[in-house]
């Protein structure tokens, strides 16, 4: 029998009345890194979303603040991405005026990557939002307990040694 509008709204009523045993699921680590990020994610995207830029430009738009002439290649592998849709996402930025590329020094193939000043007055901003989202995961876990998941979960990403 084909599931109706009346059907489903049964349904969903139902599991708030009888919700799902989660005890296992809950106990894996994977699941739950997936959940947090999703609820880390979607509040910053929210606090991000009035400027239109998501978390991986935010994130490229940092490592060029810190790191002006890097290559497209370096700032790739260091975020993850793959190079190919790092161009396209390198590419969307551009065309809104926040980065540039510049002739490189060595390698005439490679390009320097650089902040445009409207690139980093729009930094500035979004630097205020991850403040304030930030403070918000402060307010859940304590100044203790932010320190202490932020040195687990880069342990577990390899990014530090948790030292």
């Amino acid at each position: 029998m084909p599931r109706t509008p009346k059907r489903r709204a049964q349904s969903v009523a139902a599991r708030k009345n009888h919700p799902l045993d989660m005890a296992e699921l809950t106990s894996h680590t994977g699941y739950l890194l997936r959940r947090a990020q999703l609820a880390v994610f979607a509040d910053i995207i929210e606090a991000h979303s009035v400027l239109g830029i998501r978390p991986a430009e935010f994130s490229v738009l940092m490592l060029l603040e810190n790191n002006p002439g890097a290559i497209h290649a370096d700032i790739a592998d260091a975020l993850g991405i793959k190079r190919a849709n790092f161009v396209t996402l390198f590419n969307g930025l551009e065309a809104r005026g926040l980065v540039e590329r510049r002739a490189g020094l060595g390698d005439k193939r490679a390009q320097a990557l650089f902040l445009t000043t409207t690139g980093e007055t729009m930094l500035a901003d979004l630097r205020a939002r991850a403040r304030q989202h930030e403070e918000r995961i402060v307010a859940l876990l304590g100044t203790d307990g932010h320190a202490d998941l932020l040195d687990k979960l880069g342990r577990i990403a390899g990014l530090t040694d948790g030292s």
